[in-house]
């Protein structure tokens, strides 16, 4: 069996970044904080990484753009997006937006 360092090699080094990364806040001894830009950065992060991961998923079959309007998905992001913005509570954006997908995939094969 011949031994690959090269892979050894790269797993030890992630393994260390991962290690360095998630204990960093041990190193110091006195409290630290982000400058205001970056928490305010920060508090758009996570709407910007669910909208990059759900946006190509509504919008994309294999890779290309949806070319029609039978797409059970449109409807149901916009009925999801419609009741968000009206009761502000993500339970209710989750059943609301499946209440609509289930019939049109599953009903009519959209």
């Amino acid at each position: 069996m011949d031994i690959d360092w090269h892979r050894i090699a790269v797993i030890a080094g992630l393994a260390g970044m991962t290690v360095l990364a998630r204990s960093f806040f041990l190193f110091f001894s006195r409290p630290w904080s982000l400058p205001h830009w970056a928490q305010r950065g920060l508090q758009y992060a996570p709407i910007a990484a669910l909208a990059a991961v759900v946006l190509p998923e509504v919008v994309t079959v294999q890779g290309q753009l949806v070319d029609t309007w039978r797409d059970a998905r449109l409807y149901a992001a916009a009925v999801g997006a419609l009741f968000f913005f009206w009761r502000r509570d993500v339970l209710v954006t989750v059943v609301a937006g499946m209440a609509v997908y289930l019939p049109l995939h599953l009903g009519l094969g959209w």
